[in-house]
């Protein structure tokens, strides 16, 4: 396993650090996901998680801390020797982001962002933002279209839960544990 310096959780795709121009986030080609404000949660979640991603043969491990609440959301990442890599904090005001030097330039925030909502957020609220593919659902997990799976074991909150995105080869394995607020 090898330890990559910093949060690569979006192994995921390309672009800059820069906020997104609107919150419609390409999750896959030709799927797309209009974020869905924090608040659209539903309630009040705290949890501290150990995300394991996987691209092109590579094991990426980092240390989170994510909370959100009826107003934001804030993800703060550090790397396996405790240097902070991001913090995205998003809100109504839109989405800011401190990234460490030495992050890859090709980590998006916004497709952060989505993964979580597609993770975490109620079904409604995905369904809603979600164009190009549909939303099957069960008590275990999601697929978007043939494109995406996501799996829960127990509570997604505090246990385990995967994402595969399949067109752009990456999986997101989170383990997260509820915290007091």
């Amino acid at each position: 396993m090898r330890f990559f310096p910093g949060l690569i959780v979006a192994v995921l795709a390309a672009c800059s650090a820069a906020p997104p121009a609107s919150d419609r986030v390409m999750v896959a080609p030709g799927v797309a996901l209009v974020l869905p404000a924090p608040g659209e949660l539903g309630r009040r979640e705290d949890a501290v998680q150990l995300v394991t991603a996987r691209r092109d043969g590579e094991t990426f491990v980092f240390e989170c801390r994510l909370s959100v609440d009826g107003e934001r959301l804030l993800l703060a990442g550090s790397d396996s020797m405790g240097r902070r890599a991001m913090t995205v904090t998003w809100s109504r005001d839109g989405i800011v982001v401190e990234r460490a030097d030495w992050l890859p330039d090709s980590l998006k925030p916004e497709n952060i962002l989505a993964d979580i909502v597609l993770l975490y957020w109620p079904e409604e609220a995905v369904r809603r933002g979600l164009s190009g593919a549909a939303l099957t659902q069960t008590s275990q997990g999601r697929h978007i279209g043939d494109a995406i799976a996501v799996s829960w074991r127990g509570d997604p909150w505090n246990g385990l839960s995967r994402l595969v995105n399949r067109p752009w080869g990456y999986e997101i394995e989170v383990r997260s544990a509820r915290v007091a607020p």
